[in-house]
């Protein structure tokens, strides 16, 4: 199954990430137990207000419906995201995905 790298980028209201990241984490989470998301966190401090999420699923279409139902874009804390399809050759995941 292809493997998809998304990435986020945050509306500045840190108010409101705070306030909705449990359900955003528990959703992740929740798909991280059915091995659809691979990984999952926020970009470090000092870059952009976003994160990444690598993601298993048939189609680009599949992935924006898991963006599309994640807390933090139900909630506009999401403003923006792009998803790339992604082929990893080399290291761990290249070996397991394989």
């Amino acid at each position: 199954m292809p493997v998809f790298v998304v990435h986020y980028a945050y509306t500045d209201d840190t108010a409101a990430r705070d306030e909705h990241r449990a359900e955003h984490r528990a959703y992740l989470g929740g798909l991280a137990d059915e091995g659809v998301v691979l990984a999952s966190g926020p970009l470090a401090p000092g870059e952009p207000d976003g994160a990444l999420v690598v993601v298993r699923a048939a189609s680009k279409p599949d992935v924006a419906e898991i963006v599309e139902a994640d807390p933090f874009r139900r909630m506009g804390i999401v403003a923006g995201y792009t998803v790339t399809e992604w082929q990893p050759i080399i290291g761990s995941w290249a070996r397991q995905l394989a």
